[in-house]
């Protein structure tokens, strides 16, 4: 794990390796990595993959699948990208996230030739209220770790059992010394919508999830990512967070999560 003074949350070793700082630490374990920074991270090493492949220019993503395999301890990881489905209109990518030599993350993203269709553009619910109009809201005093810490919250009213809409940035770089993609930037700061619209106290139950989905519609833009959260649990010890993503010009899609809900343990 990294020490000492850090304005990211992952410094490069080689082309294919991170190391996190102490910005990447956990909400629910700060010895692990949260994983809204590391699902960043994935989209950013997906740029340099296709960066490298002129073929691919043109091309977006319009669906990124995260599944959260085993722990992601705070340590060095490896990430490896290749193409599923290639090709020149539509192209399905893999990306493996390895610590200590184990696949923690497998994503898998959908990529679009991108077209001109401003002209039947539209649907979605209206742009939420900019956050330069609203007030910080303290999250770390609801959750621990290095993550919630480096962010900068802004609920649009006042955080509600299940259910809140909420502004996120940050003023820390993804990776030390690499310029990031806007859509990096605002998958960095997504999985953030399970813990602002928590339907019960994290000291007293447990609900993490395993996944994270977006699909979208345009690409994001700016420094803010918008988060318009509904938590459902069910009766059976699963729930499901789903959000609303917007940027500051109006809705760019949707995202969700499964949850595995359980009581915290007695101590």
């Amino acid at each position: 794990m990294s020490t000492g003074s850090h304005h990211s949350y992952y410094e490069p070793i080689d082309a294919f390796r991170y190391k996190p700082t102490v910005h990447a630490g956990g909400a629910w374990d700060p010895d692990e990595q949260h994983f809204s920074p590391l699902g960043g991270l994935v989209v950013h090493a997906i740029d340099r993959h296709l960066a490298a492949r002129p073929e691919t220019v043109g091309l977006a993503v319009a669906r990124i699948s995260f599944d959260i395999l085993g722990r992601l301890a705070l340590d060095e990881c490896e990430i490896r990208v290749e193409a599923v489905r290639p090709g020149r209109t539509i192209e399905l990518l893999e990306a493996v996230v390895l610590i200590a030599g184990r696949a923690v993350v497998r994503a898998r993203a959908w990529l679009l030739a991108a077209t001109d269709t401003t002209a039947v553009a539209g649907g979605g619910p209206d742009p939420l209220t900019p956050p330069d109009a609203l007030a910080p809201w303290p999250m770390a005093d609801h959750w621990p770790g290095g993550y919630i810490a480096s962010i900068d919250v802004r609920p649009l009213a006042p955080p509600r059992p299940g259910r809140t809409t909420a502004w996120i940035s940050t003023p820390l770089d993804l990776v030390a010394g690499e310029p990031s993609s806007p859509l990096a930037s605002f998958v960095a700061l997504v999985d953030t919508a399970n813990g602002i619209a928590v339907r019960e106290s994290p000291n007293e139950w447990m609900f993490p999830n395993v996944d994270l989905t977006l699909h979208l519609h345009r690409q994001p833009r700016g420094r803010w990512t918008g988060l318009d959260t509904t938590v459902t649990f069910g009766p059976a010890g699963h729930g499901v967070t789903s959000t609303v993503l917007h940027d500051v010009e109006g809705p760019v899609g949707t995202a969700q999560q499964i949850l595995t809900v359980r009581p915290q343990p007695k101590r």
